[in-house]
């Protein structure tokens, strides 16, 4: 019996403005003779933001973070497999340029910066000009540099009744510790410049790994703690507007009840509708996660796209 389950892979279309003109990179691959953008499979046990930032990295030496969706191509491979593959914008700045490992290699020939209308032209297969299309819609409403708030969720946590001291001094299960560590590789493809958690041990514990992975120090707040929640003295307003005005990439770590005021109030701050897909985002299990994806340079355009992330153990 043969393997019929589909081939999982990611990657990104990474731009930048050269002369004021917008750009996009393509790779001419060694092996199979072709002009594709920067992709590759899904390791095991790897996410899909992953590898989308790790493919990018092997094949064009660029250590992007990831910015917008722009959807998904399915094709048919030669061996009769589906192809899934899952695409991000990426922007590329001076110091990815400074900082990049490229050399030719026996899977990537070149890397080629090209106009967006070259890059259709150039490209060797139509489900990459389709998202080249994708990409070029953000172009035309001027919402190509975006950032990014990230509600997340604590991760599993021991539960009240099995806790006899403070509630907010409930600390992570083992599966919670692991759920913790595995949110740093996908979190990180974000790569978030600020992290702001609830007071609760739970929340405290579940960004650490992040942290520490990262760099970026976390910052405590009771604004967003479900004691100050459940007494009425929390403030998410405060800490949603600060982060929207901001125009960073930041982690929130809160609680599954307070985690709708935070989606309702990133709405809010930026003149958005409170959708279903709004709503959606906020019902989360633990360390599961929402990217809302806002303009940088645009704050009328509102949220731009939401991103939901089931716990991945």
């Amino acid at each position: 019996m043969t393997d019929s389950a589909p081939v999982l892979a990611a990657g990104a279309v990474c731009w930048r403005l050269i002369d004021g003109k917008m750009h996009v990179l393509l790779i001419h691959r060694t092996v199979h003779g072709d002009i594709t953008i920067p992709k590759g499979k899904v390791d095991p046990g790897e996410s899909l933001p992953t590898t989308a930032v790790r493919e990018i990295e092997e094949e064009t030496g660029l250590a992007i973070a990831l910015g917008l969706p722009l959807g998904i191509s399915e094709y048919p491979m030669p061996n009769g497999k589906t192809k899934i593959v899952h695409y991000w914008a990426a922007e590329v700045l001076p110091t990815h340029i400074l900082n990049s490992t490229f050399v030719p290699n026996g899977e990537v020939a070149a890397i080629e910066w090209v106009t967006l209308k070259k890059a259709r032209t150039y490209l060797s297969y139509q489900p990459d000009v389709e998202i080249i299309d994708a990409f070029a819609q953000l172009v035309s409403r001027g919402v190509t540099s975006t950032f990014a708030l990230i509600a997340l969720r604590h991760a599993k946590t021991t539960p009240p009744q099995e806790w006899k001291g403070p509630d907010a001094t409930r600390p992570l299960t083992d599966r919670g510790v692991k759920q913790a560590a595995a949110l740093v590789d996908t979190i990180g493809a974000w790569r978030p410049q600020r992290i702001v958690t609830s007071t609760a041990i739970r929340c405290i514990t579940t960004v650490a790994p992040l942290s520490a992975a990262t760099g970026v120090p976390f910052k405590r707040t009771d604004r967003i703690s479900q004691d100050a929640w459940e007494d009425g003295t929390s403030d998410v307003r405060t800490s949603v507007g600060k982060r929207v005005r901001a125009r960073k990439t930041a982690v929130l770590c809160s609680h599954g009840p307070v985690l709708p005021d935070i989606l309702r109030e990133i709405a809010l701050a930026t003149g958005s509708p409170m959708t279903s897909q709004v709503s959606h985002a906020a019902a989360l299990s633990p360390s599961g996660f929402s990217v809302v994806h806002l303009s940088s340079d645009n704050p009328s355009a509102g949220i731009l796209a939401i991103e939901n992330h089931p716990p991945r153990l």
